[in-house]
């Protein structure tokens, strides 16, 4: 069987967004992301994908689900198993784990979403990585050189801490999180906000950074994704590159290896 028969449909739940991406061995073909409010509506990418896999290999649908949110793939699966019966429907860290070596905490329970961002990013760079995902939460985490997830760091995303300031305070007023207006200072309240919370993330980031590195003693490269990662970092020199898929291909690799995994396991027998 060629990479380019080996399809699959990766789906990966996060907090607020449900990302659903169509593979040919490793070549990522289209992806969208639904808010998980829209179930039907992440049924019918799913559905959608699925027919286009029938016409390369009329019969074989592999779904592989990713989640750090238990409640949506539940539904999601319900939905997809009604309509696709016969589908192979695997999850990661369930059937399968991330690719990925960990030095934690042993009582650490690490997110399938920072493991699998690790995991993409090392599968396609092989080196030191610092990873940043910007969404609901926003996560700054290292990977060393022999692909070694070691952690990093957790703070409320940009939308989180919007929301917390109107929420939590008495005067500061409800804003749509946005880039800040170009100048030094936030001339007004809402701008001040914003320039709170869009340069707080940055200089995290960079400072986060520069402690790893610093442990690390060598600078690694910096990649971002995440719903919020254009916006934030975009002309940021800091960020070297930007893969708003990165969630995606980690799960791409988690199936792909252990695949290979078992055909070596068969191979020995």
């Amino acid at each position: 069987m060629s990479e380019r028969d080996c399809a699959l449909i990766a789906v990966n739940v996060g907090n607020t967004r449900t990302g659903v991406a169509l593979f040919f061995g490793k070549e990522l073909q289209r992806s969208s992301r639904v808010s998980n409010a829209e179930i039907d509506s992440i049924a019918d990418l799913i559905f959608s994908l699925a027919d286009e896999i029938s016409e390369h290999r009329p019969g074989v649908v592999r779904i592989v689900m990713a989640a750090v949110n238990d409640s949506v793939v539940a539904e999601i699966t319900n939905v997809v198993r009604n309509r696709i019966p016969d589908a192979e429907i695997h999850r990661v860290g369930v059937d399968f784990e991330a690719p990925i070596g960990r030095q934690v905490d042993v009582e650490a329970m690490v997110g399938q979403d920072r493991l699998l961002n690790a995991a993409a990013a090392y599968d396609s760079l092989k080196q030191a990585c610092i990873i940043v995902d910007a969404g609901t939460a926003v996560t700054v985490d290292f990977v060393d050189g022999e692909g070694t997830f070691h952690g990093g760091a957790i703070a409320p995303g940009a939308r989180m801490q919007i929301e917390g300031l109107h929420e939590h305070t008495a005067l500061l007023p409800e804003v749509e999180f946005a880039a800040p207006e170009e100048g030094a200072f936030g001339a007004n309240t809402a701008q001040a906000m914003l320039h709170g919370v869009f340069y707080g993330i940055r200089g995290m980031v960079r400072y986060l950074a520069e402690r790893y590195a610093e442990a690390y003693q060598a600078y690694p490269m910096v990649i971002a994704t995440g719903g919020d990662a254009h916006l934030i970092f975009d002309d940021d020199a800091l960020i070297e590159r930007i893969d708003d898929d990165l969630g995606l291909r980690g799960i791409e690799a988690a199936c792909r290896m252990a695949m290979e995994s078992a055909e070596k396991f068969e191979t020995k027998r």
